[in-house]
C-alpha cells in the first residue's frame, strides 16, 4: 500500500485488481487475525448504537452490524463482492454513489472501503449526504505508523512481493481527521489494534501473541488496525423576524404661538 499526502484518485483498473489480491490476502492466516480483531471491536462498539437504518458498505467476509439493534440493517456490496449471506443485501456500481435518499441513514460502517476507492474524497462525501444529522460513521484501515506500515513501505518499488496488496493505500488516521472535519464530522472515539508483527504463517502470529497486550500498553498508537469514529453534526440555525421598531406614546400636539411685533404687541 501506498502512503504520501498527495490525493489519492485511482484507476479502474487498479482498483479492481486491488480487490481481487485484498480478497486473497484475507484468507491468508495474517487476514483471518485481522478480521478476528475487527469483527470483535465492531461488536463491543456499535451494540450501543441506536437509530432505524444501518449500513455496512464492503468487505462481506465481516458482519460489522451482528450486534447492533438498528431494525433496518443493510449491507451494500460491489459486484466484484462475495455474496452476502444473511441481512438485506445492496448491490451498487461503486461507493462514490450511494442509492440511497439523502439525511436517510443513521449508522454508516466503511470497513477498508476508502483504502480501495477510486476516490476515497468522494465516498466520505457521499456518506455525509446521506446521513442524518447527529448519525454517525465508523472506519477502520491499516496504520502507516506500525510495523506493517514499515514493512510495506520497505517493499515499494522493489520486486519483492509486499505483505498487504500494492494497489491499496495506506491512510494516516491525522490524514482522515482532516478529511471528517473538513465535512463537519467530529471525531467520537477511536481503538488501535493488531499489535503483532506482520507474519505470514499462523506459528509466527501465535507465538507474538504476548505483544497484543504489551502493544497496547507501551506503544497504543502503533498498532496495525484503527477504528474510528465520527458524529455529524448539522450547525442549529435560528430564524430572526423583522425588527419593528417599538411604538412609543403619543406626543402632546404642539400650542399655536401668536406672532407677535417688535413692539411685543399681537399682530
Amino acid at each position: 500500500m501506498k502512503m504520501g499526502d498527495a490525493a489519492i484518485i485511482r484507476s479502474t483498473e487498479d482498483v479492481r485488481a486491488g480487490r481481487v489480491a485484498w480478497r486473497e490476502w484475507l484468507g491468508s492466516p495474517p487476514g483471518r487475525y485481522v478480521l478476528d480483531w475487527q469483527q470483535q471491536q465492531f461488536d463491543l462498539v456499535l451494540a450501543d448504537v441506536f437509530g432505524f437504518h444501518a449500513l455496512q458498505c464492503g468487505l462481506p467476509q465481516l458482519d460489522a452490524l451482528r450486534d447492533n439493534r438498528m431494525p433496518h440493517r443493510i449491507r451494500a456490496c460491489e459486484p466484484c463482492d462475495l455474496p452476502l449471506q444473511g441481512g438485506a443485501s445492496v448491490v451498487v456500481g461503486q461507493f462514490e454513489e450511494l442509492p440511497f435518499a439523502s439525511q436517510s441513514i443513521d449508522l454508516v460502517v466503511l470497513p477498508h472501503v476508502l483504502e480501495f476507492a477510486c476516490d476515497p474524497h468522494q465516498v466520505l462525501r457521499e456518506v455525509d449526504r446521506v446521513l442524518r444529522p447527529e448519525g454517525r460513521v465508523m472506519v477502520s484501515g491499516f496504520n502507516p505508523v506500525s510495523l506493517w506500515g514499515a514493512r510495506q513501505w520497505l517493499t515499494r518499488g522493489v520486486s519483492r512481493r509486499p505483505f498487504l496488496p500494492r494497489e491499496g493505500h495506506f491512510i494516516g488516521l491525522p490524514r482522515l481527521r482532516d478529511w471528517l472535519e473538513l465535512l463537519g464530522f467530529e471525531f467520537d472515539r477511536g481503538r488501535y489494534g493488531c499489535y503483532r508483527p506482520p507474519c505470514r504463517t499462523q506459528q509466527w502470529l501465535d507465538r507474538t501473541d504476548f505483544m497484543e497486550s504489551a502493544g497496547d500498553r507501551w506503544w497504543p498508537i502503533c498498532g496495525a488496525l484503527y477504528i474510528v469514529s465520527g458524529i455529524k453534526r448539522v450547525r442549529g440555525m435560528r430564524l430572526i423576524g423583522p425588527a419593528w421598531r417599538p411604538a412609543h406614546a403619543p406626543r402632546a400636539p404642539a400650542a399655536a404661538v401668536s406672532p407677535r411685533c417688535e413692539s411685543g404687541r399681537e399682530a
